[in-house]
């Protein structure tokens, strides 16, 4: 009963979204301490496509969703989760949102193993990713709840972080830094989960599909809220 009465004071006081950021930020920060004291502890926290593909250390399809590579990585990613995760829950729900949210990290980390393991090789790599590499970042999930907004909210407005004066539609404005982030990735070799993004990506779009259909009278008194 009294962990019952406890849940129910922080759910009212925390919304999961505010809680997701608080627990990324205390793991992404034991994480980097632990990496000063001992550089092998990436193992146990990031994805690495190898061990996944061999059986290994199988719980960094959810670990790696909430650690991070650096201070900038952690922070714009956090500035990001903050602007869309909010208003996310509050359309599906805190529980739906959690397990999205969850599911969407996981799938977007798999299909990077599976995509680097089996295409990332030479000239490849560059556009599926290396085998090589550790993979952190709640991005892929990130780019889910952006996924999601081009389903339901197609014509909401999205502004870049570093271009605060430039805003377009959910549905030209996601797909658009999709697709440059992943030109920008080829052309000059920068180590981004590009396929993690399209993963997340992709799971959003599936699910805000499900959601529309499910949900038709709904969705449209959400178009004319947000219109």
């Amino acid at each position: 009963m009294k962990y019952y009465n406890f849940k129910k004071k922080v759910e009212k006081r925390y919304s999961a979204n505010t809680t997701i950021i608080f627990v990324t930020i205390f793991v992404s920060v034991v994480f980097f301490i632990l990496q000063l004291i001992d550089v092998e502890t990436i193992k146990y926290f990031a994805l690495y496509p190898k061990n996944i593909l061999a059986g290994k250390y199988l719980w960094t399809l959810l670990t790696h969703i909430f650690v991070h590579g650096g201070i900038g990585h952690l922070l714009i990613n956090m500035f990001a989760l903050f602007s869309l995760g909010g208003i996310c829950e509050k359309i599906i729900g805190r529980k739906r949102y959690i397990w999205f949210y969850l599911i969407t990290g996981i799938f977007a980390g798999l299909l990077s193993v599976l995509m680097a393991g089996f295409f990332g090789y030479g000239y490849l790599a560059k556009v599926f990713g290396s085998p090589e590499i550790y993979m952190v970042g709640a991005s892929g999930a990130i780019f889910g709840i952006a996924g999601l907004f081009v389903i339901l909210l197609p014509k909401v407005r999205f502004t870049i972080i570093f271009l605060p004066f430039f805003s377009l539609p959910a549905y030209i404005m996601v797909p658009a830094v999709l697709i440059l982030t992943w030109l920008t990735t080829i052309a000059t070799n920068l180590p981004i989960g590009n396929v993690a993004h399209f993963g997340g990506f992709l799971t959003g779009i599936i699910y805000g599909y499900y959601l529309r259909v499910k949900y038709k009278k709904k969705v449209i008194m959400l178009e004319r809220y947000f219109r």
